[in-house]
């Protein structure tokens, strides 16, 4: 299978920089798939889960929250605000970003509630797809 280029940057480190066959990137829009030539997009990102195939097939699964990604001819980068390898993540700190959220949503004007509430309810549906 064609590979691209793929980065995954965090704050406070790289957690991915090489070639990819396949990325699941989850977009604000929805989660979308970007292989080999896809064409070139820029989004935003909600908290989820992104799924890496590296150019050897093996599946790597990272919980990202907030953020961008732009795929473009010179492959795909996704700058996160917050980034945890699975083999990481923990139930108290998946417990611990929902707790963050709740107090956003009470803490929310009008404006900004139905984003706050949409962030925890992601959050909360993370938490039970993944089993912590």
């Amino acid at each position: 299978m064609a590979t691209f280029h793929f980065e995954l940057v965090s704050p406070d480190k790289v957690l991915f920089n090489g070639p990819a066959q396949a990325v699941l990137v989850p977009g604000n829009e929805g989660d979308f798939q970007v292989l080999s030539d896809h064409a070139p997009v820029m989004t935003s990102v909600r908290p989820g889960v992104v799924g890496i195939d590296d150019a050897r097939g093996k599946h790597h699964r990272v919980f990202v929250r907030g953020g961008f990604a732009d795929a473009s001819k010179n492959g795909v980068i996704l700058l996160a605000e917050t980034a945890i390898p699975f083999e990481e993540l923990s139930a108290e700190e998946l417990s611990q970003e929902i707790r963050n959220a709740e107090e956003d949503v009470a803490d929310a004007n009008d404006d900004q509630k139905r984003l706050a509430q949409e962030k925890l309810d992601r959050l909360r549906e993370l938490k039970d797809a993944i089993k912590l």
